[in-house]
């Protein structure tokens, strides 16, 4: 079999942009050719502004742009070109209709099926189309079903499963570097051939031993698994932080004791107010509502408890916030730093908002009557907007929130007259900024929530600040607890 020389990625998102690049980085000998229909995005793709930050991504696409990587809308001709066709589009929860809440809609993995069924012309020998989308398990089998129905003579198909596991913030890294590469395919002689196809395309630049091979739907599962067990971990050690706040015990000192434990290990065991993203939440009500269509309703209410828990951390920790300020918090001005899910995320015009935590705390405090002042460096006025105004998030008329919102584009404009600063995103230039300021203008007393646990509280105790964070008691309680 003929080596890949030419590739296509349909979809120039967070999953098919990056994967791209740096595979035309390390195979110079492959073109790798980016496609979508948004011209926007292609255009931010080929100027200095791309629409996606990571560090590192920059200097890739300088160093390959014009060279072996190249960003078009002209789909059609990058699918005829290509003897692999990466599939990078949008799976997101279903919002109405059958499993709404909780299934994926694949509409978008179905339509790049069918264009690629229909854009192949005749006598065009083999092509290997490759899911990298996050899928339910079979979907591959879906895209095998509508290829083969619509196949033209001289043309065959592969399907492979080939999923991403990359972390926002460190895709470049997770890329360069990674744990692992799963590729999974029929166990026929064509399907191993396709297999090995792929495989050498990544033996550019990954250990053989690190490139696993496995059948298309343990490849599918692989990848809900992986999420699924990820965000069990960090709603696993929130729990612990609660059980630390009402006893005293430091949810850190927990974590570090478990950590060193070789079996489990320390990694995914910072307590916050929970997890956000695209991912994690998603992949696991995949998940659910897979279970519950195989009639598993105890698998599925066991997945869905690690949500559960995620909603109620963000809660238990909005919660706190009105009881600290003598619960009311109504008129009074609570000040966000922070709005994207987690630091070194999103486009370089607006942060990654999605599922963050900070639009559900604001929710919560909005619900109590509070004004809010937000920064963050990253994020948008228009994109905070946008979260805040959604009818799950606000339904009341989007008026409201305009005048009971107000975004900064400074840290310390945001606190002053502030009753409170809520730390929301883990944000590297929250550590460094001067406190001793910002208490100055705030309202006293001044209270400081720390729900990334990434600020020096005893400092900020010293300073005068009213410090609470996660998992640990600061301002011990003289209650009697009775342990019968």
């Amino acid at each position: 079999m003929s080596p890949i020389r030419s590739i296509c990625c349909l979809g120039a998102g967070y999953v098919g942009g990056p994967t791209c690049c740096i595979m035309a980085q390390q195979c110079p000998d492959i073109t790798v050719t980016v496609v979508d229909k948004s011209v926007e995005r292609i255009a931010a793709w080929n100027s200095s502004n791309l629409p996606i930050y990571e560090p590192g991504l920059q200097e890739v696409v300088e160093e390959c742009r014009g060279k072996n990587l190249h960003f078009s809308t002209d789909i059609e001709q990058a699918i005829k070109q290509a003897d692999l066709v990466f599939i990078c589009v949008n799976t997101p929860t279903k919002t109405f209709g059958l499993g709404k809440g909780k299934a994926a809609d694949l509409k978008y993995v179905e339509l790049a099926a069918r264009m690629i069924a229909d854009t192949v012309e005749e006598g065009q020998g083999r092509k290997i189309v490759v899911e990298k989308s996050t899928v339910p398990v079979k979907a591959a089998e879906s895209i095998s079903n509508i290829l083969r129905h619509n196949i033209k003579p001289g043309v065959t198909f592969q399907v492979l499963s080939n999923p991403e596991f990359l972390a926002e913030g460190t895709a470049i890294e997770d890329l360069l570097k990674p744990d692992r590469v799963l590729i999974g395919g029929e166990e026929t002689k064509e399907g191993k051939e396709a297999i090995s196809a792929l495989g050498e395309v990544y033996r550019h630049w990954v250990p053989q031993e690190r490139i696993i091979t496995m059948n298309t739907w343990s490849s599918e599962l692989s990848k809900l698994a992986a999420n699924a067990f990820l965000a069990q971990r960090i709603s696993s050690i929130n729990s612990m932080s609660a059980v630390c706040e009402a006893t005293g015990a430091d949810v850190s000192e927990v974590a570090e004791a478990i950590g060193r434990d070789t079996r489990i290990g320390p990694k995914f065991l910072q307590a916050s107010v929970g997890f956000g993203g695209s991912c994690f939440q998603k992949d696991i009500l995949n998940l659910v509502y897979i279970s519950e269509c195989l009639n598993l309703p105890e698998v599925a209410e066991y997945w869905s408890q690690v949500v559960s828990f995620n909603n109620f951390q963000r809660f238990r920790f909005s919660q706190r916030i009105v009881e600290c300020l003598f619960n009311t918090i109504t008129d009074k001005k609570i000040c966000l730093f922070g709005f994207a899910f987690k630091k070194n995320t999103g486009r370089v015009a607006k942060g990654d908002t999605r599922e963050s935590a900070a639009i559900y705390i604001a929710k919560h405090l909005l619900d109590e009557g509070a004004r809010l002042s937000i920064y963050d460096p990253k994020v948008t006025q228009q994109q905070m907007m946008m979260e805040l105004t959604q009818p799950n998030i606000s339904p009341e008329s989007p008026e409201r929130i305009h005048n009971l919102v107000t975004c900064h584009s400074d840290p310390y404009s945001a606190a002053e007259g502030a009753h409170a600063v809520v730390v929301c995103t883990e944000w590297d230039e929250f550590v460094t900024l001067d406190y001793a300021r910002i208490y100055n203008t705030m309202t006293k007393p001044a209270f400081l929530f720390d729900g990334r646990k990434i600020l020096d509280h005893e400092n900020l105790i010293k300073i005068g600040f009213h410090v609470e964070t996660i998992g640990k008691r600061l301002h011990r309680k003289n209650i009697e607890r009775s342990w019968n």
